[in-house]
C-alpha cells in the first residue's frame, strides 16, 4: 500500500481547509447579498411611497434586512459592506421618528444611495473570495455585476428624471404665480377706476357727502385658485356698484 508522506499530507490537508474556506466564505457573501438586495429593495419603495405610512413601513422593513446582514456579512470577511450596512441601520432607525414626509425621506435617500454601495462591496468580496471558481463562474460573476451597473444607471436616470418633473412643476407654479399677481393687479386697477368713477358721478348729482369705498379685506388672494380669484373680486365689484346706487338714490 502506498504510503504518502507526513508533508504531502499535511500540503493536502492545508489545500483542503483553504478550499473549504475559501467555500463557505463565498456562501455567506451570497447570502449577505441576498439580505443586502432585500435591503435595497425595500428602501426603494420607501422612497417611492407617497405618504409617511408607507416610507415608515418598507423603511423598517428594509432595517430589518440589514440587520440579518450583519452576521453573514462578518462572515463573509467583507468590512466595507458591514460598514455601510451600519451606516444604513443607523439612518433607517431615525426615519420610525421622523415627524414630516419630507424629514423621512431624507434619510431613507441616503440610505438608498449607501444601499447600492454596500451591494457592490459585498459581489466585491464574493468575487476576491471566490480564487476557485471555475471561468463560468467568473465570467457570470462579471455578469451579474454588469446587471447591477445598469440597475443602477437605470436608478439614476429615474432620479433625473424626477428631478426633471419637479423643475418642470416648480416652473408652471411659478408662471401659475405670475398669471395670478397680474389678475389681481387687473381688478384692483379696475375698482380703483370705478371707484373714482362712482364718485365723481355722486359729485355731479351733488351728492357730494356720499363717498363709494372699497370695503374688501386686503388679504393675500396668491394662494387661492384663478376661479376663486375671479369670484372675489367679481363680488367685490358688484357690492361696489350696490352701494354706489344706494348712494345715488339717496341724493333723491
Amino acid at each position: 500500500m502506498l504510503q504518502i508522506p507526513n508533508t504531502m499530507r499535511n500540503y493536502y490537508l492545508f489545500c483542503f481547509l483553504i478550499a473549504s474556506l475559501a467555500i463557505h466564505s463565498q456562501t455567506n457573501c451570497d447570502e449577505a447579498n441576498s439580505y443586502l438586495v432585500n435591503a435595497y429593495s425595500h428602501v426603494k419603495d420607501a422612497y417611492d411611497s407617497n405618504n409617511i405610512s408607507h416610507l415608515k413601513y418598507y423603511a423598517n422593513r428594509s432595517l430589518e434586512s440589514f440587520k440579518l446582514s450583519k452576521k453573514t456579512l462578518i462572515s463573509c470577511g467583507c468590512e466595507t459592506a458591514l460598514n455601510l450596512a451600519n451606516k444604513n441601520i443607523d439612518l433607517l432607525a431615525k426615519v420610525d421618528n421622523a415627524e414630516t414626509f419630507e424629514d423621512g425621506r431624507f434619510y431613507v435617500k441616503r440610505a438608498r444611495d449607501i444601499s447600492k454601495e454596500s451591494i457592490i462591496a459585498v459581489d466585491k468580496c464574493a468575487v476576491s473570495n471566490s480564487y476557485g471558481e471555475t471561468n463560468e463562474d467568473q465570467a457570470l460573476s462579471r455578469l451579474q455585476n454588469e446587471q447591477l451597473k445598469l440597475k443602477q444607471q437605470q436608478e439614476a436616470l429615474k432620479l433625473k428624471e424626477e428631478q426633471i418633473k419637479i423643475k418642470l412643476a416648480e416652473q408652471k407654479e411659478k408662471e401659475l404665480l405670475l398669471k395670478k399677481k397680474q389678475l389681481i393687479i387687473s381688478y384692483n386697477n379696475a375698482i380703483t377706476k370705478n371707484i373714482k368713477t362712482y364718485n365723481e358721478s355722486l359729485k355731479v348729482c351733488d351728492c357730494e357727502d356720499a363717498v363709494v369705498n372699497d370695503v374688501a379685506s386686503k388679504e393675500d388672494l396668491s394662494m387661492e385658485s384663478i376661479e376663486g380669484i375671479k369670484t372675489h373680486f367679481t363680488n367685490n365689484l358688484k357690492s361696489l356698484a350696490s352701494s354706489y346706487l344706494t348712494q345715488l338714490n339717496l341724493c333723491d
